[in-house]
């Protein structure tokens, strides 16, 4: 049995290429270490999860009592991070023969070793207050002299309803939001050094904290897709049915 997901660090994103020649924009991650400091169990917390923490340096001064306590009762370090991850079996299903998971145990980044894709919750940069021209993608007004074309604009509904609809975009808060990417392809894995590859955009800044677990629901792969000997179906079936004589 293992842990489904892992904590890391995005160090940022750079390109590589395929054996094809295609090049491929990625986001490097420093996933893990980690280390499991709690097991909920489905008698005790009625579900199973995996209570893992980001090891890294902290100062023992900075952790209250009954954090060090919980990392004590566990044989854990002192984390900063800490977030619940689900727990799998070899064979996707909990059996009692295989080697159970505890706390205390070390997590890395082999976990993905074998996996195509991969799902990443992470918390968006904070743009503070926003109008709605970068908030919301509006065009705003006529940008020549004497026009404050950032501004929204009307928003009554005249004399009936009178009032501003619920949902109405408008200038606020903008990012700091927890995002969820599903799906991104592994590009690559680098079993010492714990980086992990992978294609497309992380939600965050350099060195913010992202969960890292296997994807839930990957996509399905198509075979025979863009290769030479790709045979379009449509053109199969009509050579395959009998010409029509004249």
């Amino acid at each position: 049995m293992s842990v489904t997901g892992m904590l890391g660090k995005k160090i940022g994103m750079t390109q590589i290429f395929d054996d094809a020649g295609v090049v491929h924009p990625v986001t490097v991650i420093k996933v893990g270490p980690c280390v499991i400091t709690q097991l909920k169990t489905q008698a005790k917390d009625g579900y199973d999860a995996a209570q893992i923490g980001l090891v890294e340096f902290v100062k023992a001064s900075k952790i209250n009592k009954p954090m060090t306590g919980h990392f004590a009762k566990a044989d854990a370090p002192p984390v900063r991070e800490l977030r619940e991850v689900g727990i799998e079996s070899a064979s996707g299903t909990n059996t009692e023969g295989e080697d159970q998971v505890k706390a205390g145990d070390r997590v890395l980044v082999d976990i993905f070793d074998g996996e195509k894709f991969v799902d990443i919750i992470g918390k968006s940069k904070g743009r503070g207050f926003a109008g709605v021209v970068r908030r919301h993608g509006f065009a705003g007004g006529p940008k020549s002299h004497g026009h404050m074309f950032q501004i929204q604009g009307s928003i009554g509904a005249s004399s009936f309803p009178s009032r501003v609809f619920p949902g109405q975009r408008m200038p606020g808060h903008f990012g700091d939001a927890q995002i969820t990417v599903r799906n991104l392809r592994i590009r690559g894995i680098d079993l010492e050094d714990g980086l992990l590859l992978v294609e497309g955009a992380v939600p965050g800044p350099r060195q913010g904290t992202i969960l890292i677990s296997k994807a839930k629901n990957p996509p399905r792969e198509r075979r025979g897709f863009a290769g030479a000997g790709t045979l379009d179906p449509l053109k199969a079936s009509k050579k395959a049915s009998p010409s029509k004589k004249k």
